[in-house]
């Protein structure tokens, strides 16, 4: 028995990533017998879902196993094994679902494909036992924030809905064990790309920036066509809606045909029916005779910064297709609190703001947070880079930051990068170090902020971690 790495970075072709699926006619003669590839969150609701479902379940994951995950499938009576994939107990399968995380050129899932098994997403599993009205969220950034908004809204008018997707307790753990009649869903390209019969009632494509390349050839185009599988099989009855101002979304739409209705939102030019904003509000209008629009001054969103706009107009616009009360949208919308280590107010020591960003992971968030900041910033970067290209930030760094902290085993891009933008660049390898120089750099007014750009795995265990210690340790300043 061997094991294999199935964190392997290693991008399919567009074609084999669409060649994982199989035909409908043979898809609807998938065997009983179904293997789950993950032991995680998604690997373990999926198999508990499939149990109720009258599967044959086998569940194997080429690491170890957390004991809470054991303790389920133990006590579910759900076979599994750890720390490798045996290929006689999974090739046998009559379909196969696998973590996001597991690469599609890793060895056990090329083996799968040469035997034409189908290989599917958690998400499109679950999908099958619900009627629940599928509310589903993607995008490089902001999607954990508009999806955390967008639950919030709905919860507060009343409606039965759940969480789901990239966010909380999986989607099938709920789709077994809960009864929603709606689900708000994060979704990431990883999952979309073994997603193919399923289908959003509302779509929402917030923004495509590069990000997971690696996965994708190094290609945009390839990213980008990931990140449309959100409007497949999408019918009139559907709703797609969409950031008319990213670059990327505009060229992936030139050879797209739309098929749902569509309500786009900018904040560069009015919009008459979608959502747009202006210097001091926010305006929503899907035309709808039994609707008023909805007007919102943007001093009084919880969410503030120009990238707070969107991911606030693509929420609004989401509760009108509902058509929630512009009561409770403005009410959720003024009241709402951000999801941990996005954006998170920590404390105020001695006249300084930190501030906890650990999720941002990629340049493109980075990008978000400094935009949202004050002038007079000690910016905490770094850690393993994904081949980031710093030179967005160029600008906002030379404006609004006066010193860099960096936090990770390797910095040498980092400080390549800003070297002539800032007075003081300062290698740290650990938060508590960082959190220290960074207070020690700050003045009365400054903000410190942990903004990585980066993961997070050279020094911690996740970007949890990160912000755990960060928040740690300004509490031990």
């Amino acid at each position: 028995m061997t094991e294999d790495n199935i964190t392997s970075s290693t991008t399919p072709t567009p074609m084999e990533r669409t060649g994982v699926r199989l035909a409908p006619s043979l898809l609807e003669k998938v065997g009983s017998r179904l293997v789950i590839l993950g032991a995680g969150e998604s690997g373990t609701g999926a198999a508990l879902l499939a149990l109720k479902q009258g599967y044959e379940v086998f569940v194997s994951d080429a690491g170890p196993i957390s004991n809470s995950y054991k303790a389920e499938l133990e006590a579910a009576g759900i076979k599994y094994e750890e720390n490798q994939h045996t290929a006689e107990l999974i090739l046998n399968a009559g379909e196969v679902i696998k973590s996001p995380g597991i690469a599609v050129k890793a060895a056990i899932i090329q083996s799968l494909l040469e035997k034409k098994i189908a290989v599917i997403s958690e998400i499109e599993f679950a999908a099958r036992f619900t009627d629940a009205k599928l509310i589903c969220i993607t995008g490089s950034n902001g999607k954990s924030t508009t999806t955390m908004l967008t639950y919030h809204i709905l919860k507060n008018a009343g409606l039965n809905v759940g969480l789901a997707g990239n966010i909380g307790k999986s989607f099938a753990r709920q789709v077994a064990q809960k009864n929603f009649d709606h689900y708000v869903l994060e979704i990431s390209s990883f999952m979309l790309d073994n997603m193919y019969d399923f289908k959003a009632d509302i779509a929402v494509l917030l923004n495509i920036t590069p990000d997971h390349l690696d996965r994708y050839d190094y290609q945009m185009s390839n990213y980008r066509d990931s990140k449309f599988r959100i409007l497949q099989n999408q019918t009139e009855q559907d709703v797609f809606i969409y950031c008319t101002d990213d670059k990327e979304i505009s060229e992936g739409l030139k050879s797209r045909r739309l098929l749902s209705q569509s309500y786009p939102f900018s904040i560069v030019s009015p919009i008459k029916i979608g959502a747009y904003s202006d210097p001091t509000q926010i305006h929503i209008n899907l035309n709808h005779t039994n609707q008023q629009p909805f007007n919102m001054s943007i001093t009084e969103l919880a969410l503030q910064g120009k990238h707070n706009l969107y991911n606030s107009m693509a929420s609004g616009i989401i509760a009108k297709v509902l058509e929630l009360r512009n009561e409770t949208i403005r009410e959720s919308m003024g009241s709402f609190k951000n999801i941990e280590h996005r954006l998170e107010h920590v404390a105020r020591i001695s006249g300084i703001e930190f501030i906890n960003d650990s999720k941002a992971t990629n340049v493109n968030s980075t990008w978000y947070a400094l935009e949202s900041m004050p002038s007079q910033v000690v910016l905490i970067l770094g850690g393993v880079d994904k081949g980031n290209d710093y030179e967005m930030l160029r600008d906002l760094v030379k404006n609004k930051v006066k010193s860099i902290v960096c936090l990770g085993k390797d910095n040498k891009r980092i400080h390549d990068a800003f070297t002539d933008d800032v007075d003081v660049i300062v290698n740290t390898f650990s938060a508590r170090e960082a959190v220290e120089i960074a207070y020690h750099l700050a003045k009365k007014g400054d903000t410190v902020l942990l903004s990585p750009a980066c993961a997070s795995f050279d020094l911690f265990k996740n970007y949890e971690d990160r912000g755990n210690q960060f928040k740690q340790a300004v509490k031990e300043l």
